[in-house]
Formats: structure tokens, sequence, C-alpha cells
């Protein structure tokens, strides 16, 4: 662990999904010494969901380490906050982040505001994350063992205060070491497919998702110089860096530099390079157009108060995507990013991250959406 306190009466709320990492988890912390509490939030409930599943396997985890077991119902919360979210999100031409919602409002919003009200002194869960306390007993989030499943990037709204009070019991271990501690101790979803997609919802088929709710409304295609090559069928259903599931047309008249027009064939592949919501319109473009090196970052939050200065500072831009060397200015309300070398795939309302690496390990420090 990486906290030096006495074990003994320290009560523990854990976050039990009834997967392999939150039952290791709670292995783990029993055999420290910690009075666990298991707690399985309940946030979705439709067809398709493994809800039903999953709260049967954490109710067994907890019958079998002989902790108490405790259902919150955070179904209302989770529509409110993170489902309308998402939705509103896509409808005005961003690509959102439910999962890094979903922990600043439900995993450590109304579980951990919860678990403090009944008088726990932490909350845990199977996070892949480290909490570290440096030489002035500052809380800092710093990327675990396992590289591989860091999930630092969806925990960047956390604040120094509630990291005092969390517990990620496998910061130190990898994924196939958690699974092989599962197994030894006989831990029924040692061997349980991992959990993919939304957070709560699953791996549910996005495009459906959206189309129930938001239906179609069909656009143009336009390049780069704004000339409309094709048409879409709504913009939510398109990310930046996206090659297909828009029609382009085969053949485009080109205006040449005596004035006159030729019809040529026209260039795949195209990516997705913006959205331009104002006229429903989706720009693609190829090669270099796709590339960008300087981008704009919003609502900055920095976890324990840091600044962006750091002489090595390092940005992600997607859920372990890479390190990307970066430097940072504030202009007024926003954070202008550049990065060492130009990259794709940057897509206004995702979150960006920083990152810097001191005393062997990386830490983040927070960040913030990235927007144009």
């Amino acid at each position: 662990m990486n906290q030096s306190i006495s074990l003994s009466a320290k009560k523990v709320a854990l976050g039990l999904s009834g997967g392999v990492d939150s039952a290791a988890a709670a292995q783990l912390l029993v055999e420290q010494g910690y009075q666990v509490t298991a707690v399985f939030l309940e946030c979705w409930r439709a067809p398709g969901c493994r809800s039903e599943e999953d709260r049967k396997d954490a109710l067994k985890i907890a019958l079998d380490l002989n902790i108490p077991f405790q259902v919150l119902d955070f179904r209302k919360a989770y529509k409110d906050k993170v489902v309308e979210y998402f939705f509103a999100e896509y409808q005005a031409g961003h690509t959102p982040n439910p999962d890094v919602l979903c922990n600043k409002e439900i995993k450590f919003g109304l579980f951990y505001d919860w678990a403090m009200e009944q008088g726990f002194d932490f909350v845990a869960t199977g996070h892949y994350a480290k909490n570290v306390v440096d030489t002035s007993g500052k809380h800092q989030l710093a990327i675990p063992k396992d590289m591989a499943k860091d999930q630092t990037y969806f925990l960047y709204l956390l604040e120094e205060s509630q990291l005092q009070h969390i517990l990620f019991p496998l910061s130190d271990l990898t994924k196939s070491e958690v699974r092989e501690y599962a197994r030894h101790h006989n831990l029924h979803v040692a061997n349980k497919k991992d959990s993919v997609g939304i957070c709560f919802i699953g791996d549910i088929n996005v495009h459906h998702f959206l189309k129930e709710r938001l239906g179609e409304n069909p656009g143009e295609v336009v390049n780069t110089q704004g000339r409309v090559i094709g048409k879409h069928q709504g913009l939510w259903f398109y990310t930046i860096g996206q090659r297909h599931g828009f029609e382009v047309n085969k053949k485009i008249v080109v205006k040449l530099a005596n004035g006159s027009e030729l019809e040529r064939d026209n260039i795949p592949p195209f990516y997705v390079i913006a959205k331009k919501p104002a006229g429903n319109q989706l720009v693609v473009g190829f090669g270099a157009e796709t590339y960008r090196q300087i981008f704009a970052v919003e609502n900055l939050h920095l976890i324990a108060g840091d600044n962006l200065k750091p002489t090595r500072l390092m940005v992600r831009i997607r859920h372990t995507g890479q390190l990307l060397a970066c430097k940072a200015n504030t202009i007024g309300t926003r954070v202008l990013v550049h990065l060492r070398k130009p990259i794709q795939g940057l897509a206004d309302g995702q979150a960006a991250v920083f990152y810097v690496t001191k005393a062997g390990a990386t830490f983040c420090l927070g960040g913030g959406t990235i927007t144009n």
C-alpha cells in the first residue's frame, strides 16, 4: 500500500462491480486487515445490460469473503448526469467522455460522498491507478505498475482532498497478476470477461444508441476547401479520425488554375477532421490535412494545485494513448497546447490529460476538455 497507516479498525467502502478487478481488490483489503463493506452501484438496467449478472457475482464475492454487502441505486442520477451529457455532447458536435463524468459524478461523487457521510475512512475501487504521498504529505495520482491498463486518464477530475480517502489496491499489480491472484484465492470471477464500452452501460452499439435518441439528420460532406463531395446521416454518428460511415462521390469537379473545370476520380481514403454543427457539415480530408499540432483546452482542472510549467510536460488525448511531449500556455480561461509533433485524431469534447515524470514515477496533474 502507498499509505503508511494503522489498518486496525479502518473502514473501507469498496465499489464491488462483480468483475475480477474489484473482486481481487476486496480480497487484498480483507487480507490487509481493513473492515471492508462491499457496495454494488446500480446505475443502468436495460436489454443487453449485464447489471443483474454483475450484481449476483458481486453478492457471491461478498458472501465468500464474509463481508457486508449493500446496493446503492444511482440509476436516476446516472441518467441525469451521465447519459444526458452523453447525448447533449454528441448533438452539439462533440465527442464526449462519459467515463470521465461517471467517475466524477457517480463513483467519486455520489458513492464517495455517501461513504464519507456513513463514517468510512476510505473508498476503494478496482481502478488501475496509484495514490502516492509525496515528501510534503500531498497526495498525487500516478500511473500504476500496469501501464497498459492505466486508468488515470478517466480520473483526472479527482481532488487532492479526495485522494486522502481513496485506495487503489491494484496499483502495484498487472492484469495478469490480478487474474492469477484471483484464481489462487478461488474467486469465481477470476476468468470473467472484462467489461468494455461505456461505464455501467457496457459494450453497446453506440450508433444504434444515438439513433434511438437523436434520430438521423442528413447533411453534406465537404473537403477542406468547402466543396461538397458527399453526404452524411447525422454529425453525432462520426468521430474525428473516422474513415467510414459517410458517402463520398465517386467523381468530383475540380477547378484548375486557368478557371476551367475538370472531372476526376475522388481520392480515398478520407478521414473525418472536423464537424460544423451550424451548417450540419462533416469536414473530411486526407494526408497532412488530418494532422494538428496546436489545440486549446478549456475547463482545466489540476488535482493538487500544480501548474503546467514542467520542462518535461506530456499530454494524453485518449485513454491509454501515447504520452505526447508538449508545452502549455494559459491564455485567458483556456490553455493553448503545443505538441512537439503533429498528430491525428484531436476531437472536440475529448479530454486532454497532462502528465509529468519525476522521481521515477509518472504523475497525472489533471486535464481539461479539447476545444476548437
